[in-house]
């Protein structure tokens, strides 16, 4: 019987050395992607956008739908997971999958996707805080009115923080991950109840589940209310995103090639069951279509929009301040769980000498042995992509399609490998999805290719220079950009990441750790 490789040996086989400190259990490993996916940062963040393209029906039956689509898209990331349980996640997987002459063109092009998604992600998490923030203090002080600035502003002061907490307190941040699972479900618990049985009424299920609103201004009768539904379903598929940090964690997690993969998957149905009860939960207690909506009143008064606003009129001011803050700490999580995943990424990435300055970008803290510079890098990135807040007020929904976008093609790049040029050479590691495997990764690419479309196309009409999506112009800067670095440079010394460096058996690894499948061909093992 072959003795059981050690998580540090397989590693090594996979090209690389121990560097980060191998202490995350299977939970923690899945509360860094439960708590960047964070329902009650993605659904408070653009619950109004939802609401106004689409309205409950595309609220509360586009959860599930993109849920669903999401989950294939995990599934096919975990399988690849479990083969390549190493921090460059999706890069790694790509290099890998494409054989020696097209790994490093597809690792190149899959990182940048990917970094471009995680900062993106990121920003938006800090822009979503902020928000909420000041909308707490706009409850108290009825006179006050945020401004763009105050917003960026904000956005700086938490970046800090969180920078400050990956660098200076690791195994704090791995502590506030276990908090921040249980403060996501029994938050979600606590505001469903609350506005529930605070709200005077509530709203009946043939609205819940079938009334439309089309307030984009007119894209409803130019190009037809499916449209509007389906630039509606963003505010799912922007909260669904970040699962891929149970990958980049690997190399700090015990029994990696299974622990990864279930992260990826737990976290998407956990979010998945938790936010429909949300949506829910908020949808039937809404008290004042034209408030949620972000609209003034009949008397020209302003409304805060959204979530806050039906905590407000479903409770009271104080009710309202206390839910929105439930709300602002998983916020406060999410964001800080997303810097810890954005670095490791550019720590990876780095290793390999993928950005400038790598051999510094890369380096891990003696003591922490955390990537430092790497945290910071990811922080001052994603302050960058907050600042065009000031000039527009519609630059978040940009944000929030940039990150869609990157992680999506990313998360999608390796699956097409996986079923077209890895198809026959592919060794599958412990968790995999059987027979299953090449219907769910076509579904999954075939989604993938639907909200790439999508979430660049104009969301108000008509479109001019303030409310155009500028997705597709930032999309296509880093496209051009790193493209352009290749075709110029970067082919002739970019490799890709290290190729493994010995053959690894796949009944070894069958023998060497907990076998998990997925698919129906076998009774499943226990997930967590």
């Amino acid at each position: 019987m072959a003795s059981r490789l050690t998580d540090e040996q397989r590693l090594e086989q996979l090209g690389y050395k121990q560097e980060l400190k191998r202490e995350l259990t299977s939970f923690t490993n899945f509360a860094f992607s439960f708590s960047i996916i964070s329902i009650l940062t993605g659904l408070n963040s653009l619950y109004l956008y939802g609401f106004n393209t689409g309205g409950p029906i595309a609220i509360i039956w586009g959860w599930p739908i993109v849920s669903f689509f999401t989950l294939t898209v995990g599934l096919s990331m975990a399988e690849i997971c479990s083969s390549f349980p190493t921090s460059g996640g999706l890069y790694y997987w790509s290099a890998q999958l494409a054989g020696p002459r097209w790994a490093p063109l597809a690792s190149w092009v899959t990182g940048w996707f990917n970094l471009m998604g995680q900062i993106g992600c990121t920003a938006g998490i800090v822009f979503g805080f902020a928000t909420v923030l000041l909308q707490i203090v706009s409850l108290n002080n009825p006179d006050y009115s945020a401004t763009p600035a105050q917003l960026v502003l904000v956005c700086a002061a938490v970046l800090f923080v969180h920078a400050l907490l990956n660098t200076f307190a690791i195994k704090a941040v791995n502590a506030l991950n276990y908090v921040s699972v249980w403060w996501h479900i029994f938050g979600v618990a606590i505001i469903v109840i609350a506005v529930l049985v605070k709200a005077p009424v509530h709203q009946s299920a043939s609205y819940v589940f079938g009334e439309f609103r089309d307030n984009t201004g007119g894209w409803g009768e130019k190009a037809g209310d499916g449209y509007v539904f389906l630039l509606g379903l963003l505010t799912a598929q922007f909260t669904l995103t970040g699962f891929d940090a149970s990958a980049h964690m690997s190399e700090e997690t015990a029994n990696a090639s299974v622990a990864g993969p279930i992260g990826v998957v737990m976290s998407i149905v956990v979010s998945a069951i938790v936010g429909w009860i949300y949506l829910l939960g908020l949808t039937f207690s809404i008290q004042n279509e034209t408030a949620v909506a972000g609209q003034p009143g009949p008397d020209g008064s302003a409304s805060i929009g959204g979530v806050v606003q039906i905590f407000l009129d479903a409770t009271s001011t104080k009710g309202a301040t206390l839910l929105a803050l439930i709300v602002l700490g998983a916020m406060f999580w999410c964001g800080m769980s997303s810097v810890t995943a954005n670095s490791r990424m550019i720590y990876a990435f780095t290793r390999d000498g993928a950005l400038p300055f790598s051999d510094f970008l890369h380096r891990i803290h003696p003591k922490t042995r955390t990537p430092i510079a790497a945290v910071w890098l990811s922080a001052v990135l994603s302050l960058v992509l907050c600042l065009p807040i000031l000039g527009n007020s519609t630059a978040f929904a940009a944000v929030t399609s940039i990150t869609v976008i990157g992680l999506y093609v990313s998360y999608v790049i390796p699956v097409v490998l996986r079923l077209t040029i890895a198809r026959h050479t592919f060794e599958r590691g412990p968790v995999h999805l059987g027979r299953w495997s090449f219907v769910i990764g076509w579904i999954a690419v075939l989604w993938t290719c639907i909200i790439t479309v999508l979430f660049v196309l104009p969301p108000a009409y008509p479109v001019d220079a303030i409310n155009m999506n500028y997705a597709s112009v930032m999309v296509g800067f880093v496209l051009f950009f790193s493209m352009g670095w290749w075709v110029l440079g970067a082919r002739k010394w970019f490799k890709g990441p290290r190729i493994a460096v010995a053959h690894v058996d796949p009944a070894a690894l069958d023998r060497d750790a907990t076998h998990v499948e997925l698919d129906m061909d076998q009774k499943p093992a226990k997930m967590i």
